[in-house]
């Protein structure tokens, strides 16, 4: 079933492009029409891309991998903020730090910065500074937070990157190629969908448009997550389990063991109980069967004359 249907996308105006004069050649096969000048994006294609895009990430987000969200667009920062914090991504809605993927062990000094300026706020001897160098580390501390304060969390590359306006966002895009890091994107028709390993045809001005799409991919993702986790528990319940039925195997044989003990302590005792039988049967005579025993064992003698 797919994840998005052809009236929702075109009430919120997914399928208009740019004007003609803007367009990308390369965009043709997602364009449906011409009307009064702008390009009409075929939807249908649009919600197969949509499918394909999010079963992606769906599989990313599973197997436990971080997705970096681009939106520096004024339509799409709030958009993109809100959503994607519901399933604690990193993202970028401010300027794009230059070189945050192609040199990244710098980025996470200037994270590891920002975490220091934290400690040293909540300790004594910040007090003991001066108004203006607390007002200085102050908007120091703004400064990083506003820029790197959504993916501090990130300490490794991400696993895939989603854009939004791949014309506006060309450096990060270029950088995620760089490295091979696969690139998701809403494509308008003023773009070249060929540079996107997993291209969404819709309008990237509209926020409405940018709305829906993001909505439907960060629902994905959480879909992705809750697998996961499920996943997760499942595997510890069936070691749990195991180590249960090995406990309950160990139990057996040990008891196997004692029965057998018991069973060679009870063959050895039973011929010594005989022997102890007999001996108390030969002891416990009595006087009157001793003498019988003796006459009858008593040798032949001559007879008399």
């Amino acid at each position: 079933m797919s994840r998005t249907n052809f009236d929702s996308l075109l009430e919120a105006g997914v399928h208009f492009g740019h004007l003609r004069r803007k367009w990308n050649p390369a965009m043709a096969p997602y364009i449906f029409m011409e009307r009064n000048g702008i390009h009409i994006i075929d939807l249908y294609k649009t919600i197969a891309k949509i499918d394909e895009a999010a079963a992606a990430l769906k599989q990313i987000s599973k197997s436990g991998k971080r997705i970096l969200f681009v939106a520096t667009k004024k339509q799409a920062k709030e958009i993109v903020a809100e959503q994607v914090k519901r399933v604690n991504m990193p993202y970028v809605t401010e300027r794009w730090p230059g070189g945050m993927l192609t040199n990244f062990a710098t980025i996470r000094k200037a994270v590891r910065k920002m975490v220091s300026i934290d400690k040293l706020m909540t300790s004594p001897s910040y007090n003991n500074l001066s108004k203006k160098e607390r007002l200085t580390i102050t908007r120091e501390r703004a400064k990083l937070e506003k820029n790197l304060g959504s993916i501090a969390d990130l300490n490794r590359l991400p696993a895939a990157i989603f854009i939004v306006d791949i014309l506006k966002e060309h450096i990060s895009l270029a950088e995620a190629k760089k490295l091979n890091i696969p690139t998701f994107a809403i494509v308008d028709t003023n773009s070249d969908p060929r540079k996107v390993d997993f291209p969404i045809p819709a309008n990237d001005d509209a926020s409405k448009s940018i709305s829906i799409i993001i909505e439907t991919m960060v629902n994905a993702i959480e879909e992705g997550l809750v697998e996961r986790k499920l996943d997760r528990d499942k595997k510890a319940a069936d070691e749990d389990r195991g180590e249960q039925d090995e406990d309950f195997d160990d139990r057996m044989k040990e008891d196997e063991i004692e029965e057998e003990v018991a069973g060679i302590k009870l063959a050895i005792k039973e011929p010594d109980a005989k022997l102890q039988k007999m001996k108390t049967g030969v002891v416990g005579e009595t006087e009157e069967k001793k003498s019988q025993r003796k006459r009858i064992n008593k040798p032949a003698g001559r007879p008399k004359k």
